[in-house]
């Protein structure tokens, strides 16, 4: 396709769920949108391939999708009718100790907290009101600085969630409810000593809680194709192959919106910002990386705890003090004996994913930024720990550690699968304390990437929120936030 000579309305660059969030909410209003993608495929995070042996699907990026069922913008549109199917895991979550039990995420909020004796009421107060006023606030917590619809509700949360994950644990009694909430914060990776890390586990819990934690049937990648199909049924184009090394070789456009990190950004055409607004994004903050791996297995993980065998997702630590401290060690540029795992076995629910009878299992632990380090026997050993057999069943693996995952994705800096660390000072000022963060210095020129609030996970809303300022500012179309009156 030929597009350099063609003029657009928007121009679109990067195909992850917030580059098609983006595009959609353009193409939405009638415009002409070009999404372009670097690689031959599309979907940024959300992509999947037989990595180990054939017959063998595994997720390369994200594989369990809490947040994009939770996701207002994915909710508006008819993915269903072009081929998104999610399926729901027994369990959303499970958490083994060394004892041979486990805490539990269920999709019912009482029998949470019921399984956790002591801690039930502590566990209602912390999870509870948000459960209950889930539809009232998602707008406000998926989306930018703003005054909000229900203020007392929001601030009851605020309360809680601008908290460290140390904190709030406090709160409970046991070391079953600890070391589940344990789990849930590590989803931040930062120190749990720091402020916000009770957000994110707040938000999970509730989400598992209101909509489960569900995996795509046939992959991640089954997410982004139903978003490029829609894309594409209402006028979208979408151009593959074409890694852009400099803004002046796109077309002609009104208006560009970049699911691209600050350090990207930086590199193409620089010249174009204001010398303030490159400073800012210099001084953007990336985060921990990530080492991962995927196996092909000849049968499901031998969990001791009966709970682990029936959840999508598996947090592997033990107590909330070793995860603590193993967070800690990697935010300190220290390889952790002992890292809090994050495991996913999909094939458990989806039997597309593997040959009949085998399995698949996707994991990673949480490394220093830009660490080179071979991790598997270490994340093997941690799986060993609570599935004693699990190395029997191994068929074959792929591993990627930091580089190899910001190669593959380059909005992964260093393996920060975040866009930058989601602390007190990057929360809701990502990437740039601004008026609006989506706003470039450049006229025209806006960022849609998970380096926008909300912030990380596939729920697309950074890219909805930058492409309803662009058509704001450029296209004077205003279009209502969800869950909100206001324009």
């Amino acid at each position: 396709m030929n597009t350099k000579n063609t003029a657009y309305d928007a121009i679109v660059v990067g195909s992850g769920p917030n580059g098609l969030a983006a595009a959609i909410t353009m193409q939405q209003q009638g415009l002409s949108v070009l999404l372009i993608e670097g690689k031959d495929t599309i979907g940024g995070g959300l992509r999947s391939a037989e990595l180990t042996l054939p017959g063998f699907q595994h997720d390369i990026c994200s594989a369990i999708h809490p947040m994009a069922v939770a996701s207002p913008f994915f909710a508006s549109l008819p993915l269903q009718q072009h081929g998104l199917e999610f399926i729901q895991p027994g369990l959303p979550a499970a958490h083994p100790f060394d004892d041979g039990t486990a805490a539990f995420l269920s999709h019912s909020l009482e029998d949470t907290a019921n399984a956790l004796a002591a801690d039930k009421q502590a566990y209602l107060d912390l999870v509870g009101p948000l459960v209950r006023d889930w539809e009232k606030l998602v707008g406000n917590i998926l989306s930018p600085l703003k005054f909000p619809k229900h203020p007392l509700l929001l601030a009851g949360f605020g309360l809680k969630a601008l908290q460290s994950a140390e904190m709030i644990s406090k709160s409970f009694s046991t070391a079953k409810a600890k070391g589940l909430w344990a789990g849930m914060t590590a989803h931040s990776i930062q120190p749990l000593s720091k402020l916000t890390t009770a957000a994110i586990g707040m938000v999970l819990s509730a989400v598992g809680h209101v909509h489960g934690w569900p995996v795509p049937k046939g992959g991640s990648q089954t997410v982004a194709d139903a978003l490029a199909s829609y894309f594409v049924s209402i006028g979208g184009e979408i151009q593959t192959g074409w890694m852009i090394k400099s803004l002046d070789e796109l077309p002609k456009a009104k208006s560009v919106l970049l699911d691209l990190t600050p350090k990207q950004i930086l590199e193409l055409s620089p010249d174009k910002f204001s010398g303030l607004y490159k400073w800012q994004l210099g001084h953007y903050r990336y985060g921990m990386g990530v080492f991962k791996v995927d196996w092909a297995l000849s049968a499901p993980i031998p969990f001791t705890a009966e709970e682990c065998r029936k959840a999508g997702t598996i947090h592997i630590g033990n107590t909330f003090a070793e995860i603590a401290r193993t967070e800690q060690q990697s935010a300190r540029n220290v390889h952790a004996e002992k890292p809090f795992v994050l495991l996913a076995q999909s094939s458990l629910f989806d039997d597309s994913r593997a040959p009949a009878g085998k399995h698949t299992a996707w994991a990673y632990c949480h490394v220093p930024h830009g660490s080179v380090k071979d991790m598997t026997e270490t994340i093997e050993k941690q799986v060993e720990r609570f599935a004693p057999g699990f190395r029997d069943t191994i068929l074959a693996k792929h591993t990627m550690n930091t580089a190899e995952i910001e190669a593959y994705n380059p909005n992964y800096i260093g393996g920060d699968i975040n866009g930058g660390i989601i602390d007190l000072t990057q929360l809701y000022t990502r990437p740039a304390l601004r008026i609006s963060p989506y706003r470039t210095s450049a006229k025209g020129i806006y960022i849609c990437s998970s380096s926008t609030p909300p912030g990380g996970g596939v729920h697309g809303m950074c890219g909805y929120h930058a492409a309803k300022q662009a058509l704001s500012d450029i296209f004077n179309l205003k279009i209502p936030n969800f869950n909100s009156n206001d324009s």
